[in-house]
Formats: structure tokens, C-alpha cells, sequence
């Protein structure tokens, strides 16, 4: 008899959910409103209903499931509690005794980004490796770290923030996180973004940048292109990123670097700005790490979801 796991991952916008068989496979798939007025009170609630629901439509019994597993975007720590979520307005509380009190199903909970890389480790990218760095590159920057196949979540999940480690003392501006200088803020889509607008206003050679819109898209169209101030954008991205990436292999010695989010949809060009500057920096014993594209895209979260369960 089949039996099943479902994966969650909460979103600021839609909450996306999958139904697994426990090799895998990913059987059905869905998304529903996040609501997070009141304090983001009815999220559990709605998430809980969703899943019970397509349980009684396809007659799969308590029995048939493994449990949930779920990825928020806040601190989440072994135990399942979550430290504060800012855009979803929960405080502090138990995500898996609350879930497991509504649905009566065991449930499995981690940070949205660690739970991403788990995903990729497991059916993406880094399948097959244990020691594994991912780095989400879209709006802000997101970090997962897995070591010999475990989340590295920290004391109180707040592991794996590779986007606000500290890269420039001469930054005068403040990441969201209300600090200078992270590496979010240079090689996140919004600080390409921001950085290209920079170079582009400190200069007047031309470029086709000049011509429309200006985001992380059309900065590595025009690098394809050969546009020389895009190269010059692309590099200051590659060379904070590189270095960041270099610090963190230091630590933790990984197999595969893998880089995700909107931003590595422009493919092959997002690594080939980074692993110069990394391979300039790296200790020698981390000098035969590798870096590859994360291959999940959206769908990273409920894989890695789904594993928590599985693990």
C-alpha cells in the first residue's frame, strides 16, 4: 500500500503545497492564499483545511501519511519553533505542536531557505551529496547548509544567513535587516539591481542598460551581450559573492555550492562571475568544491519539506 508525505512551504504571498509518495515522487501539487492579517492567525488553520480536504478527494487515510513537513521564512529550530516570522506577523510559537494539534498528523518544521537546499540535496542539484552550501539569489539573499545530510539550523534556526554576512566597512547604506554593508545588498536581484544604477550613474560609457529598465534580468542579458558596463556590474556581484562563498567553505567544507533563486535563472554566467574571486580566496582543502545551478526552481521548498519528514 502507498503511503504518502506532503510538503509546505509558506510563502509572504501563496502558501505551495505537494502530496510525495515516501520515494519522492511528487504526485499532486497546489497553492493556496497566505493570510496574514490578524497577525497571520488562519495560515495553520488554512494549511491544515487544504491538506484534510485533498486527503478525503483522493481517500487517503491518516494511516497512509508519514506526517507534514513545512518551511517558513523565519528562524525555525530543531524542535519546530519558530522565532519570529516579520512578513507573516507571527511571533513566537510551536508551528509542529500547533499543526499536529489541528491535523492530528506528525509534523516536521524548518526555515523556508535550509528546508529549500534539504530539497535540493535530496532530488535537485546536489543529489547524492551530504555537504552542501545553497545560496538563494532573489529578492534578498537566502542560505541553506547541510552537512553530513543535516540542516545546519543553529541555536535558534537563525543558521545558514548567508545573506547578512558582513562584506564592505565603506557601505553607507542599510540592508532590510538594518545593518551595512551584508552581501545581500550586492548579490541579491535587488542589489544587482541597486549596483548597476550605481555604476551606470558614475559613468558615461555606453551600455544598453542605458535604454530600459535596469534589474539583475537585463544586467546579465547585456553581459551575454558583451556589454562592458554590465561586465563591470556583474563582476562587483561575483567578487562580494566569491568571498562570502570562499569564508563559508572555510567552515564548513562543502562538496557542491549551489546557486538558486530568479537570479541563477540566467544560467552558467551566474557562476562564472562567482567562482573566480572564490578560487582566489579558498583554503586548499576546500579547493575541489564545485559549484552547480539548483534545479527544483519553485519547487525546491515543498521537496525539502517533504524530506524533513523523511529524514
Amino acid at each position: 500500500m502507498s503511503r504518502f508525505v506532503f510538503g509546505v512551504d509558506i510563502g509572504g504571498t501563496t502558501v505551495k503545497l505537494g502530496l510525495f509518495d515516501t520515494e519522492g515522487n511528487l504526485n499532486d501539487k497546489w497553492e493556496i492564499p497566505t493570510r496574514t492579517e490578524n497577525a497571520g492567525e488562519n495560515i495553520l488553520p488554512d494549511i491544515a483545511k487544504s491538506i484534510l480536504d485533498l486527503m478525503n478527494k483522493k481517500n487517503i487515510s491518516k494511516e497512509d501519511v508519514e506526517g507534514i513537513g513545512i518551511g517558513a521564512p523565519g528562524p525555525v529550530d530543531e524542535s519546530g519553533v519558530i522565532h519570529k516570522a516579520a512578513n507573516l506577523g507571527w511571533g513566537e510559537f510551536s508551528i509542529k505542536d500547533t499543526l499536529e494539534k489541528i491535523t492530528g498528523l506528525k509534523v516536521m518544521a524548518g526555515n523556508d531557505a535550509n528546508v529549500a537546499a534539504l530539497g535540493e540535496m535530496w532530488k535537485g542539484g546536489a543529489a547524492g551529496c551530504k555537504d552542501i552550501v545553497m545560496v538563494t539569489l532573489g529578492t534578498g539573499v537566502g542560505g541553506g547548509i547541510i552537512v553530513n545530510g543535516r540542516i545546519l539550523s543553529g541555536y535558534l534556526g537563525a543558521g545558514g544567513e548567508i545573506g547578512h554576512i558582513h562584506v564592505n566597512d565603506d557601505e553607507e547604506e542599510c540592508c532590510g535587516c538594518g545593518k551595512k554593508g551584508c552581501l545581500e545588498q550586492y548579490s541579491s536581484a535587488t542589489g544587482i539591481t541597486r549596483m548597476g544604477k550605481k555604476v551606470l550613474s558614475s559613468c558615461d560609457d555606453p551600455s544598453a542598460l542605458r535604454e530600459g529598465d535596469v534589474n539583475a534580468k537585463t544586467i546579465f542579458d547585456a553581459v551575454k551581450a558583451g556589454d562592458k558596463v554590465a561586465d563591470r556590474i556583474a563582476d562587483i556581484y561575483g567578487h562580494y559573492l566569491g568571498e562570502a562563498l570562499a569564508n563559508i567553505a572555510c567552515v564548513v567544507n562543502p562538496e557542491v555550492i549551489l546557486l538558486g533563486g530568479g537570479v541563477s535563472k540566467a544560467g552558467q554566467v551566474v557562476i562564472d562571475y562567482v567562482k573566480p574571486y572564490f578560487d582566489r580566496r579558498v583554503f586548499h582543502g576546500s579547493s575541489q568544491t564545485r559549484f552547480a545551478l539548483a534545479t527544483l526552481g519553485n519547487d525546491a521548498g515543498i521537496y525539502g519539506a517533504a524530506r524533513l519528514v523523511l529524514s
